[in-house]
């Protein structure tokens, strides 16, 4: 499945699907961001440890 048919698939979904589409994806948008904020500093620590 691309990602066009992903969106006309969205299309046809009624209001209140795409409203609980929206919330997924900003809840999926910030886990992500999360762990890779999470990894970054991580990284920094091992940096820092490091000199």
């Amino acid at each position: 499945m691309t990602f066009n048919d992903v969106v006309e698939l969205i299309k046809t979904l009624s209001t209140d699907e795409k409203q609980e589409i929206q919330l997924l994806l900003r809840q999926y948008i910030r886990e992500e961001r999360r762990e890779e904020i999470y990894e970054h500093f991580q990284l920094a620590q091992i940096e820092q440890q490091k000199g």
